[in-house]
Formats: C-alpha cells, sequence, structure tokens
C-alpha cells in the first residue's frame, strides 16, 4: 500500500471518525486527540500489515482506545471505560457518514467562536491540517496557534454542546458560518494579506476541498454551489496570475490561455446550476460576476455593464465595504473614471475601508485612467506604504514608478 494511497484515505476519513468518535462519546478535544494518534498508527501498522478491509471502523476502534487511556488518566467512570473499549463500529450507510463530517464543520463553525478560532479549528479537525502548518499558513508562530486551537476547543467543551444537528431555527445561521470561514479560508489563500508570497495553493485547494465536501452533503442549498463555483473561476486564473519571478500580474495583463479551462467549465456549470433554483445569494451573484470575466476573451472583451448590474444587485444584500469598492471599478469600466472616482469619495468615509490599501490602489488606478499622473503616483506609493503582502507592495511601487513626472 503506497505512502500516497494511505496519505490521501487517511485525510479522507479523517472527519468522519472524528465525528463518529465525538458523537458517540463526546469530549472534543480528547477525542480530536486520540484521532489523531490513531492516524499516525495507521501510518505504522497499514504499510507494513495491508490495508483493512473497513479502514474506518479500524481507525475508530484504535481511536476508541486511545480515548479510554485518556480518559483513564482524568479519571472517568469505568463504566464509560468499558464503553469505549469494547464498542465496534456499526455498519453505516453513506449518509450517516456524511452526516457526522456535517456536524462536524457546523461545531467548529460555532457562532460563539471567534473567525480566526473557527478556521483554525475547521482546519486541523476537519482539514486534518497539523497545527504548525496552519500556523505557516497564517504567519502565526506555532504556539501562537496552538493556544488559539486550545481555546477554541475549550470553548466547545465548556459550552456542553451536544454533538448533532443543530436545531432546525439554528441552522441557516451556523451554514452561513461555515461558508463563510470557507470563504476567509480560500481567500487568504488566493490573495495572502502579508509576507512574501502572492498566494498560498495549498490554503485554496483546502478551502475548495471542504467546500466539495458540503456541496456532496447539501447539493440542494444553491448558496454551497454558488461558493464552490466561486472559488473555481476565481481559482482557474491562479495560474497567470504571477510572472516567474512571483510578481503580480493584474487580470487585464493577464494571458487568459494560462487560465484553467476544466474549472472554468465546472464552475459555469454550477453558476447554471444554482442562479435558478431559489433566491438568490451572495454567493452565487459573486460567483455570476467571477463568470462574466471568466467567459470574456480578452480584457477588453469583458462586459462591464453586466458586472456593474450584479454588483449593484449584491449591494442590496451586503453592507459590505469591498463590494462597494469593486462596483466602483465596474461603473468606471462602464461610464468612465470620474463616475469611479466620484463614488470612492464616500467611501473613504467608512473606516472599515477608507485606511485600506486597496482603496488607495483603486484610486490610483481610475486616476492614471483619467489622466492625472501625478495624483495616480501619490496614491499608488500611499496603497504600496499601507500594503502587508511583499509582492502587492512591488506591484503598486512599480505602478507608481512608472508614472514619474519629475
Amino acid at each position: 500500500m503506497s505512502a500516497d494511497r494511505i496519505e490521501d484515505l487517511l485525510r479522507r476519513l479523517a472527519p468522519q471518525v472524528l465525528g463518529a468518535v465525538v458523537r458517540r462519546y463526546g469530549h472534543f478535544d480528547l477525542a480530536e486527540d486520540a484521532v489523531q494518534e490513531a492516524l499516525l498508527a495507521a501510518t505504522t501498522h497499514w504499510p507494513r500489515d495491508g490495508e483493512p478491509d473497513n479502514p474506518k471502523a479500524w481507525l475508530i476502534k484504535a481511536a476508541s482506545r486511545r480515548l479510554t487511556d485518556l480518559l483513564r488518566s482524568e479519571q472517568a467512570r469505568q463504566r464509560r471505560e468499558d464503553a469505549v473499549a469494547q464498542w465496534t463500529l456499526p455498519e453505516q450507510p453513506p449518509a450517516q457518514q456524511y452526516d457526522d463530517t456535517l456536524v462536524l464543520l457546523l461545531m467548529c463553525c460555532h457562532p460563539s467562536l471567534s473567525p480566526a478560532s473557527q478556521i483554525a479549528l475547521t482546519l486541523r479537525a476537519v482539514g486534518g491540517l497539523t497545527t504548525a502548518e496552519i500556523a505557516r499558513a497564517f504567519l502565526v508562530p506555532e504556539a501562537t496557534m496552538t493556544r488559539r486551537i486550545t481555546r477554541a476547543k475549550k470553548s466547545i467543551k465548556d459550552s456542553r454542546m451536544p454533538f448533532g444537528m443543530p436545531p432546525e431555527a439554528e441552522r441557516a445561521e451556523r451554514l452561513a458560518a461555515v461558508l463563510h470561514v470557507l470563504y476567509l479560508i480560500f481567500t487568504e489563500g488566493y490573495a495572502a494579506t502579508a509576507g512574501p508570497l502572492l498566494q498560498r495553493a495549498e490554503l485554496t485547494a483546502e478551502a475548495i476541498r471542504l467546500t466539495r465536501m458540503v456541496h456532496v452533503l447539501l447539493p440542494d442549498d444553491a448558496e454551497v454551489t454558488g461558493l464552490l463555483a466561486l472559488m473555481l473561476l476565481t481559482d482557474a486564473r491562479r495560474p497567470a496570475r504571477t510572472g516567474a519571478d512571483g510578481s503580480l500580474i493584474p487580470m487585464a495583463e493577464q494571458d487568459r490561455t494560462l487560465w484553467n479551462a476544466g474549472a472554468i467549465a465546472e464552475g459555469l456549470a454550477l453558476v447554471a446550476d444554482a442562479l435558478p433554483r431559489s433566491v438568490t445569494g451572495p454567493y452565487q451573484l459573486q460567483a455570476a460576476i467571477a463568470a462574466v470575466h471568466d467567459e470574456a476573451p480578452s480584457a477588453n472583451a469583458t462586459d462591464w455593464p453586466q458586472i456593474a448590474a450584479l454588483y449593484e444587485l449584491l449591494l442590496q444584500l451586503s453592507d459590505n465595504p469591498m463590494v462597494s469598492l469593486n462596483h466602483a471599478v465596474a461603473v468606471a469600466m462602464t461610464d468612465g473614471p470620474q463616475a469611479g472616482l466620484d463614488r470612492l469619495v464616500e467611501l473613504e468615509k467608512d473606516e472599515r475601508i477608507g485606511d485600506d490599501h486597496r482603496l488607495h490602489a483603486v484610486r490610483a488606478h481610475l486616476l492614471e485612467m483619467a489622466g492625472d499622473r501625478a495624483a495616480a503616483r501619490e496614491s499608488y506609493e500611499l496603497a504600496a506604504r499601507r500594503a502587508t503582502s511583499i509582492p502587492v507592495q512591488r506591484y503598486l511601487n512599480g505602478r507608481a514608478n512608472r508614472l514619474d513626472v519629475r
């Protein structure tokens, strides 16, 4: 049995095993430790002994034994120890296996946890990433990430939250939290907020993998479908976003032959499937905008009036300054740079984005389009000072230097 085959199998089974153990016995924090040790044991035994007939049952049995030891060390009742030690996995239909994974996701994304804790716990418990890997991805010390995950698990333990689907009245809110966390993971991977790299492919890949999982669990949810479509259509451009030296290449200058045609085709099919199904939500609209970009054979052929109209619909659903900023760009591309600059005046008063490098970068671009090179250079330099991503800083400084008016 190859190492790659074992890694893929364990990655797929890990959330199902953790979900099964937590559903049966509770103790999320101890169960997570027990499952991790069971996975480590599998990497030792399976290459030597071969893949067991029922890998999931093998893992749950190993995790249950380890959980017995952990509970014993905390002086758990003998009855619980015996039950855990003797339990064998009953056969379950595939739907129940998937239910455990979905419940685990909902638990990790409980609204009482901060977004940072939700992300960390989701990547650890459902994604199977190590604490060191998560810390590396978000550019924080491993000790910091360890504390964050520990606090999140303690919050779940202290809440005495039962393992199961939340009440019907809470499900929409809890699912919205799951989708938001997956979106944040993808966004950080696609446009890293800090550090030497523009993008982190491992994070975008993990976000897409987890969103595919939710789509399998909830195939009729139009917003889940929309989020998956948005990720695929956006990530399809990744191969053309950076030069050989890692420098940023804006969409208008990208070689579109490098875009992932397969991901675009899948994303377009998902958009077509999601939009007519129910009331249109924000992820569906964002996916539709991404689809318009991806379908354009060139930057000049982009249907900017349609994009502007879609952003107007999105603004009715979301008081998000980034949506307003993107709408200003679409208006500028449709009605001229001054129309876009006029819309930035109000945005500058919004403290959520008024000092964000992206607003200054958009203003610089529109000023450059309008022919005001001196003001554009000043805005590019200000945007570069505000940016925390090194490739973005270099790109913005490069744009400013091109406009040297001295």
